[in-house]
């Protein structure tokens, strides 16, 4: 004889009363009478042979194997939702809204004329597109945050399509000091100088990439402004070869003539988090995005 199986309801009142903490607010939240959500905790607890639940006082506290459950609760409900988000968008046609989160390494006109491209093609999408720095992009495919994730960093569980090598060149202002120094340089020359950095996005665990620990350091939020303020003489950076051929190219900037280390390579990545979710403007965009970079290479 099978056991009964618990319903999507049930989980949804379970984690209404932990998001809550009491079975009264619970049932304001989720619009039910009290003694429904009651009700429908117990048939869970009952389901599962384990208490979620225990009362101090007046609040309802989560067991050890409630919290276990919470967790595996939250991901079955979140997954729910993503099905039947997936199932309107295939009677729709397409989804409602799209949200590209794109590392600035990434040529943004290539993106914007791509995106141009799916908007022309599903008006109806509503199109977001946002700029990530190192985790910003990893944290966007862990938290959900995007439809589709350009990124040097595919975090465990996820799979991406490598997109694009960038050059990295250690550059200064033709005038900076490190210039006028007429030598191959090491790191040691380069420690009691100013170095611009470009700011993580990513809240989680946020990195330093290339820092090597300067004595004063400038800190940017955008790539740009990176560019500009070496372009300005405020210091010395790794910048990207793409961004900064024309300042190259005048003379207003030059390489630093380092003994190693004068450039670096990044890769990059496009990855669909929920490829069988993945509406057809998802999809368009991904496509897009590939050709284009294929492209720019031949």
């Amino acid at each position: 004889m099978r056991s009964p199986r618990t319903s999507l309801e049930q989980w949804f009142c379970f984690l209404a009363v932990v998001d809550e903490g009491s079975y009264a607010k619970a049932a304001e939240a989720v619009n039910k009478s009290q003694s429904a959500v009651t009700y429908a905790v117990q048939k869970l607890e009952e389901q599962l042979g384990v208490p979620v639940f225990r009362i101090e006082g007046r609040k309802a506290v989560l067991t050890d194997a409630g919290q276990v459950l919470h967790r595996r609760g939250r991901a079955l409900l979140e997954e729910a939702q993503r099905l039947e988000s997936s199932a309107r968008i295939m009677a729709s046609g397409a989804e409602p809204s799209l949200r590209i989160v794109a590392d600035t390494l990434f040529p943004r006109s290539v993106l914007l004329d791509c995106v141009n491209e799916v908007m022309n093609q599903f008006p109806e999408t509503r199109v977001e597109c946002l700029e990530s720095v190192l985790s910003g992009g990893e944290e966007a495919l862990l938290e959900r945050r995007a439809d589709l994730v350009i990124t040097g960093i595919v975090p465990p569980g996820f799979l991406g399509d490598q997109l694009l090598r960038v050059r990295f060149v250690a550059v200064a202002h033709a005038e900076h000091s490190l210039h006028k120094m007429e030598r191959a340089l090491d790191y040691r020359d380069l420690r009691p100088f100013c170095q611009v950095v470009v700011r993580d996005t990513g809240q989680r665990r946020q990195r330093d990439s290339g820092w090597l620990d300067a004595a004063r350091r400038l800190t940017v939020s955008r790539m740009e402004a990176s560019v500009e303020a070496v372009s300005k003489g405020m210091g010395f950076a790794w910048l990207p070869e793409v961004a900064i051929r024309q300042e190259l190219a005048s003379g207003l900037l030059k390489p630093l003539p380092l003994l190693e280390g004068g450039e670096r390579f990044a890769e990059l990545f496009i990855v669909l988090p929920e490829r069988d979710l993945a509406g057809p403007a998802a999809l368009a965009a991904e496509r897009l995005i590939k050709g284009a970079i294929t492209a720019l290479s031949c």
